[in-house]
């Protein structure tokens, strides 16, 4: 696969880039539930989330789908559209919210939620360490923070530099929760996928806390 020059891949972590991704006809992502989501979330009391870098919105659906109150939030307008056409066709747009927000910005202002979860969202230099803070922020006394991302692997060899160190390990992020929350869950969780007819492995570094009631 043709490696992206270096000076364009900082073009691909801002709003621009995704809304011309999101801009055609055909589906990015597969419209099904993130596998960590699936494993930490299942079992957890029905309430209201905040599901940041929703994209299409798999994540979004699923919560909805199973009775959570969901505000989908992204910085792509194009994205949040897709998202609410597909909410529209599954019969649960009534139980979600659509916020268009950049989450290296986001502020909670008086926002509250059960659970915040963010999967594969990958801002450069490091800066999941301050999208976690602000993450935890929004999330309510006795609420869970879940976070998800592709960490470092020599798999990814069709990515620049700044997109690989963009990838992090959970444990990279606890440095971002502040005081009275309780980490449950650190780990590089293994993931088999699919590229270009290849089958590879991958890990997903799951953070998982919750804050204190």
């Amino acid at each position: 696969m043709h490696q992206p020059a270096e000076e364009k891949s900082t073009a691909m972590f801002e709003p621009p880039n995704w809304d011309e991704r999101y801009s055609g006809e055909e589906k990015i992502w597969s419209g099904n539930p993130n596998a960590q989501l699936v494993a930490e979330v299942s079992a957890l009391p029905v309430g209201t989330a905040l599901d940041v870098g929703c994209g299409e919105g798999g994540d979004v659906l699923w919560l909805a789908g199973r009775g959570w109150r969901v505000t989908g939030a992204d910085f792509s307008s194009n994205g949040l559209a897709r998202a609410a056409r597909h909410a529209d066709e599954a019969g649960v747009a009534a139980r979600i919210d659509w916020w268009q927000v950049d989450a290296r910005a986001l502020a909670a202002e008086g926002r509250s939620y059960d659970l915040v979860t963010t999967h594969f969202l990958h801002p450069p230099d490091g800066g999941m360490v301050d999208v976690t803070r602000r993450l935890s922020e929004a999330v309510g006394p006795g609420g869970h923070l879940l976070v998800v991302g592709h960490a470092p692997s020599a798999v990814f060899t069709h990515l620049t530099t700044s997109q690989r160190r963009a990838m992090f390990f959970a444990q990279d992020l606890v440095p971002g929760l502040p005081d009275g929350f309780e980490v449950l869950v650190v780990d590089q969780r293994p993931r088999t996928v699919t590229r270009d007819g290849a089958t590879l492995d991958v890990h997903d570094s799951t953070l998982l806390a919750r804050r204190a009631s």
